[in-house]
């Protein structure tokens, strides 16, 4: 394990970005009615472990049920693998950063059996060796337990610093050493913020 305690840029420029998961409540209620036929064996789950979209036999149809949680916000995860993303989003993600997504349209029943909103299965495809380890505060875990041979662990005082002639004009990507955290720089949340957007959280990852 190595830890590494340089200075980091200014707060706010990178941020980690996922479902909000605080407060009260069950969730969403929502569920991939037809999730096995999607499924490419021995997968237990519809995305590969490289990331994207398989092919599949058939729109993957979701169903709302209202004893299992509430209806979806525009950003909820996981299912399958994949954030849930509602219309809307999805085209404020495709302006921000066309070539970091991959979307799937659903088909989407309500309890009564009418149509739902337009929702999308989300993949952030992107993913960039960006970290610049010798510059960040991070735990840097060395072992031959994960994939790519080590592991970045993100809790606690972490400040992150990124390589700008790696990420290029990415806004949003993932790194091969942090598991599903997906990063996204301040341009993203800016054209994220505007929109009023539920279920969206930033966690700031430049800290100092």
């Amino acid at each position: 394990m190595q830890t590494n305690t340089q200075r980091v840029p200014k707060q706010g420029k990178f941020y980690i970005i996922d479902t909000d998961i605080r407060g009260e409540g069950l969730g969403h209620g929502v569920v991939i009615a037809n999730e096995d036929k999607l499924l490419s064996p021995p997968r237990l789950i519809i995305r590969p472990e490289s990331g994207g979209f398989p092919a599949m036999p058939e729109k993957p149809h979701l169903v709302y049920d209202p004893d299992a949680g509430d209806m979806p916000r525009d950003l909820e995860a996981s299912l399958s693998g994949y954030w849930l993303v509602s219309e809307p989003l999805k085209n404020v993600l495709e302006t921000v950063d066309p070539q970091g997504f991959a979307f799937v349209a659903c088909d989407f029943t309500l309890p009564d059996g009418t149509p739902g909103p337009q929702r999308f299965l989300c993949d952030v495809v992107r993913e960039l060796d960006a970290v610049d380890e010798e510059r960040s505060r991070l735990r840097v875990v060395v072992s031959d337990e994960y994939d790519n041979g080590k592991y970045y662990r993100l809790g606690g005082n972490v400040n992150l610093v990124f390589k700008s002639d790696v990420l290029d004009a990415a806004h949003v990507f993932r790194t091969p050493y942090s598991g599903d955290f997906v990063f996204c720089d301040w341009v993203t949340r800016n054209a994220l913020g505007g929109h009023g957007f539920t279920g969206i959280r930033f966690i700031d990852m430049t800290k100092d």
